[in-house]
């Protein structure tokens, strides 16, 4: 059975599924969780230091799909596409993290600074990946710095719209695998990106 802690961040996740962002409270996760209203600031003292901690989880579990997509065999194009696909399977999958992962008003993440930690981790594989890539003596920095910009913008928007946006009913709902139409457009997606950074790193 899990402890106290887990139940708590399990309900607030589950809470922030069912009713989104706004409805997050200590007292109804007490509540969902089966525990008394004091239990959650024992444990995290704040909203702002639970949904710090639900964000640096969030961001270590997309750090391990990024990273298994960087230790993946194949050419760093194949392992740079991989990331992308599991950039956006991480936001299908775990739709209620991806919500609060990138909204720092909803949280100071000072409260947990593994949250900054974590978030640079990710961070990290994408720019090493693009390097990878697409380096080489030719090919400045800046130009570089601007396809990491170009790959997380891609994959980062199209995770949005499909968890909240007008691309919402092409996914199938959290915890499932992405449908056919959806991985097609993630492809299509990451097509249209390859071809666009081969052109500003020839």
């Amino acid at each position: 059975m899990p402890d106290l802690r887990e139940q708590v961040l399990a309900a607030s996740l589950e809470l922030i599924e069912e009713q989104g962002v706004a409805a997050l409270s200590l007292r109804e996760v007490a509540r969902r969780a089966g525990v008394s209203h004091q239990a959650p600031y024992h444990h995290f003292g704040s909203k702002d230091a639970l949904v710090a901690e639900l964000v640096a989880r969030g961001f270590t579990g997309l750090s391990e799909m990024l990273e298994a997509a960087e230790s993946a065999r194949g050419t760093p194009t194949r392992r740079l596409r991989l990331a992308g696909r599991a950039y956006v399977d991480f936001a299908l999958r775990h739709r209620a993290a991806f919500r609060i992962m990138f909204r720092p008003e909803l949280a100071d993440l000072s409260a947990c600074p593994s949250a900054d930690t974590e978030s640079t981790r990710a961070y990290s594989v994408l720019v090493r990946l693009v390097e990878e890539t697409f380096g080489g003596p030719r090919v400045p920095r800046r130009r570089l710095e601007a396809i990491v910009t170009m790959h997380w913008s891609l994959v980062h928007g199209l995770a949005t719209l499909l968890v909240d946006g007008s691309l919402g009913e092409r996914s199938d709902e959290a915890g499932s695998t992405p449908d056919k139409s959806t991985e097609a457009l993630v492809e299509q997606t990451l097509d249209a990106f390859s071809r666009a950074a081969a052109s500003l790193a020839p």
